[in-house]
């Protein structure tokens, strides 16, 4: 069965807004879904489609610990099929939609990979890295590429954590050597919570959840012992997002701000849907949109 666009009801986002997170069962088709989890061991093992090297790339083949999560980030640069989800007209509307905004364009992505014992990522706020873009505003769509549950190492989020502060406080991301809450924890007690309300994302592959660039979440310990669980979060910022004039952008990100210019180069940063039916021009010829092309018809929310 092919993609069926999700027309959000008053609830769903009414809970998105309560809790800072909204999850969806059934988002890919499962073909498609087997589709992504092919391409993500030859991405992980240097096998770039289109040539391009991603942005990030944590973890190397006979180089890296066996049982630590592997992360890429802009695999869509490096694959078409990675592409055709991530640069979805869908994914912008959606996101859009639940954050207010008029449109959406691509920040990053991000390709996770659990082995068998993978350790955790430590529970964080997405909004925490973004202080060189203005507005400093983002959502996220992480989708389960295999069934997800705890034993997996699947996401987890603290519920309505996207009402406190946006602060930096201690922690480790990848592979921490402390309890993985241990960020979120010190964050909690900051804004006056003592019990904060952790929901962990179970859902069969295909499965969603969009969240707020404030919420706290990470990835639990996989506990199981065999299998590769496959997951992809797709980080989306405002159309009209820019270049802080005057933040520091980073080592990685950085490198596509223009000298005296604080235009996002949708090279780079491709808008993918807006209010007014825009979307940059070269995604048409660049890959295939895998939701749009699987519906006779677009309708927006």
């Amino acid at each position: 069965m092919g993609y069926q666009p999700i027309q959000l009801t008053d609830v769903q986002r009414q809970r998105f807004q309560d809790d800072g997170f909204l999850i969806l069962e059934n988002f890919l088709p499962i073909d498609l879904t087997q589709r992504l989890v092919e391409r993500m061991e030859p991405l992980f093992h240097g096998k770039f489609e289109t040539g391009i090297y991603p942005d990030e790339w944590h973890w190397r083949p006979g180089l890296s610990l066996p049982d630590v999560t592997r992360e890429m980030c802009n695999g869509w640069k490096s694959d078409l099929t990675i592409a055709s989800v991530v640069l979805s007209a869908e994914i912008g509307r959606l996101s859009a939609t639940l954050a207010g905004w008029d449109g959406a364009r691509i920040g990053q992505d991000s390709l996770w990979v659990k082995p068998p014992h993978a350790s955790a990522i430590a529970l964080h706020q997405d909004g925490a890295y973004i202080d060189y873009l203005e507005p400093a505003a983002m959502m996220t769509c992480w989708i389960a590429l295999n069934d997800a549950s705890a034993a997996d190492g699947t996401l987890v989020y603290a519920k309505g954590s996207h009402k406190w502060d946006l602060i930096d406080v201690e922690g480790e991301f990848h592979a921490p050597s402390k309890d993985y809450r241990w960020a979120m924890l010190q964050a909690a007690e900051q804004a006056g919570v003592t019990e904060p309300e952790l929901v962990v994302v179970e859902v069969p592959a295909g499965g969603c959840a969009f969240h707020h660039g404030r919420t706290w979440h990470g990835l639990c310990k996989t506990t199981r012992t065999e299998g590769v669980f496959n997951s992809m979060g797709l980080h989306t910022i405002p159309s009209k997002a820019q270049f802080h004039p005057t933040n520091p952008q980073g080592y990685i990100y950085g490198r596509y701000k223009r000298v005296g210019d604080t235009t996002m180069d949708e090279s780079f940063f491709p808008i993918l849907w807006t209010k007014d039916g825009y979307r940059s021009p070269h995604l048409a010829t660049f890959c295939e949109d895998a939701l749009l092309s699987r519906k006779a018809t677009y309708s927006t929310v």
